[in-house]
């Protein structure tokens, strides 16, 4: 399955103020730390929700990494969830 959003593609988020539950379905942008100790951002998809935390998993799900390996986020790591994409012609 080819990737859902590609390199060029413009995509505006809005920070999160909802509860967890209306992100089912919905992609968002997540915080999570690296090994080296800096942090990365991520775009993946809100699959379920318990109890403070989120299930994501990616769309391309050959080749990402989501909760499958890490298991469930915390709604801390949660940034924001898209609201507009803009792909060029």
């Amino acid at each position: 399955m080819a990737p859902t959003y590609n390199e060029g593609d413009w995509l505006l988020f809005i920070g999160l103020r909802a509860n967890l539950e209306s992100l089912v379905g919905k992609v968002i942008l997540i915080r999570r730390a690296s090994g080296a100790g800096s942090d990365f951002l991520q775009i993946k998809r809100a699959i379920r929700i318990d109890a403070g935390s989120v299930w994501v998993e990616g769309d391309n799900k050959e080749s990402s990494t989501d909760s499958r390996s890490w298991g469930a986020i915390s709604s801390a790591e949660v940034i924001g969830k898209l609201l507009l994409r803009y792909r060029k012609a």
